[in-house]
């Protein structure tokens, strides 16, 4: 089959990788020139673990290609993959499908034969239907459906997630849509992965809904590690004692700084102006993200009590910027919320990430000072902030980390030590929720 992928970004390079390992003849196009020469010169433009390793193959067996030409590549697909960027749109929520609508109308012009348009974006409710619209209008004589094929990605394990995933969600209208999705799919069929056959609206509102009700369980214990430092209670104790119980379950119940990355923060955005604009009640996501924005806050307060009370002149050692380990994705990490509001008070910030730092630079005040080691970074700190849990970070010698600093603070935001050990070792340590 031939496909094209409408964006080189995180999704479509991903998937575009995948398709073409699965036995599809992929183009990847793109309109950033740089992004595409680069992707020609075997150089991958985001860090996702065996990524480099899948295109280069893909590539090599000529299954896998970079374009600018949208023309050429759509006048021999099969199924077109919209997967552009959908960022929360100022001033208001909203997710921004002005990059959508643009793909669609351009890939109308150039149909020849049935072709499936499957957006792959996170769009809302209905944009299948206005692309259609949109198409139609560009081209009447257009023979093509549209579908709706959400991915379920997690960055730093997305190839793992797109081959062998929890479930396959195709939103479709007609018969020959889905069986051409499915003989795209046909390869997950050696390991029976469910494939959910659905309409376009309820495939576009599963994906907000999965991550709504993944950043509920976050906020949600967040909220109760607060309560556990009040009244003595350990929540790791806690969420292990949820997580027995199989219809909760352990996974995303880990009290921490709160939660960033590209797709819980604007995905719950959206699916609250989803609902006010179809008159709907949200008032559990609405406090989601409420929770989620003072967890955040209540991080700089931590910080400042475990340092006496203020941040001033003291110098901070952080270990780890990006939101989650794995990847160098900065968008709406903790630290963005939490380091400018200690630089400002007159904290010297040295940071430390393995694969973050060029992404962080131009979010993060120009006084953070960027090391190139963890010995660099903690080297006459008054403390260090355990912010993103890297591995490198989980088994640091705390003797030498003792011996380095100036002080003896060590606040861990993601509770990857324990407590007596760092204790024994000197610190006082200061986590969340225990």
């Amino acid at each position: 089959m031939n496909v094209v992928m409408i964006g080189s970004g995180y999704v479509g390079l991903v998937s575009g990788a995948c398709f073409a390992e699965f036995g599809a003849n992929v183009t990847c196009v793109d309109k950033d020139e740089s992004k595409i020469n680069a992707l020609l010169n075997g150089e991958i433009p985001i860090y996702e673990p065996g990524l480099d390793e899948l295109v280069a193959r893909g590539v090599a067996a000529n299954k896998l290609s970079f374009s600018l030409d949208l023309e050429q590549a759509v006048g021999e697909a099969d199924l077109v993959f919209i997967a552009v960027g959908t960022p929360t749109r100022r001033g208001d929520g909203h997710a921004d499908l002005q990059y959508v609508y643009a793909a669609a109308e351009e890939v109308a012009t150039y149909l020849k034969g049935y072709t499936v348009i499957v957006d792959k974006s996170t769009v809302p409710v209905g944009t299948a239907r206005q692309v259609s619209r949109l198409v139609s209008a560009a081209n009447p004589d257009a023979d093509y459906d549209v579908a709706s094929n959400p991915e379920f990605l997690r960055e730093g394990s997305a190839i793992d997630d797109f081959m062998r995933p929890d479930r396959v969600v195709l939103g479709v209208e007609s018969e020959r849509a889905e069986a051409s999705l499915r003989e795209l799919y046909r390869p997950l069929n050696l390991i029976e992965a469910p494939i959910h056959v659905t309409n376009l609206e309820s495939a576009e509102l599963i994906k907000y809904a999965s991550n709504a009700f993944l950043a509920t369980k976050i906020s949600f214990i967040n909220e109760i590690s607060q309560l556990c430092e009040k009244v003595g209670a350990d929540v790791h104790s806690i969420a292990k004692g949820m997580g027995l119980d199989g219809r909760i379950g352990k996974k995303f119940l880990h009290a921490g700084p709160g939660y960033g990355g590209s797709c819980f923060p604007k995905d719950t955005l959206a699916l609250i102006r989803i609902a006010q604009e179809h008159g709907c009640s949200s008032r559990i996501v609405e406090s989601v993200v409420e929770v989620n924005a003072s967890q955040k806050a209540r991080m700089v307060s931590k910080i400042r009590e475990a340092l006496g009370g203020s941040e001033a002149d003291k110098t901070i050692a952080v270990l780890g910027l990006t939101f989650k380990p794995e990847t160098d994705d900065m968008r709406d990490s903790p630290a963005l919320a939490i380091l400018p509001a200690l630089a400002d008070k007159g904290a010297v910030i040295n940071a430390h990430d393995p694969e973050g730092v060029k992404e962080a630079k131009p979010l993060l005040p120009t006084t953070i000072n960027y090391c190139d080691s963890i010995d660099e970074a903690v080297k006459s700190a008054d403390a260090v902030v355990l912010m993103t849990e890297w591995n490198q970070y989980r088994g640091l010698d705390l003797a030498r980390l003792k011996e380095t600093m100036n002080g003896n603070v060590f606040v861990d935001l993601r509770n990857v030590y324990e407590k007596g050990m760092m204790e024994e070792a000197g610190f006082e340590y200061c986590c969340v929720g225990r």
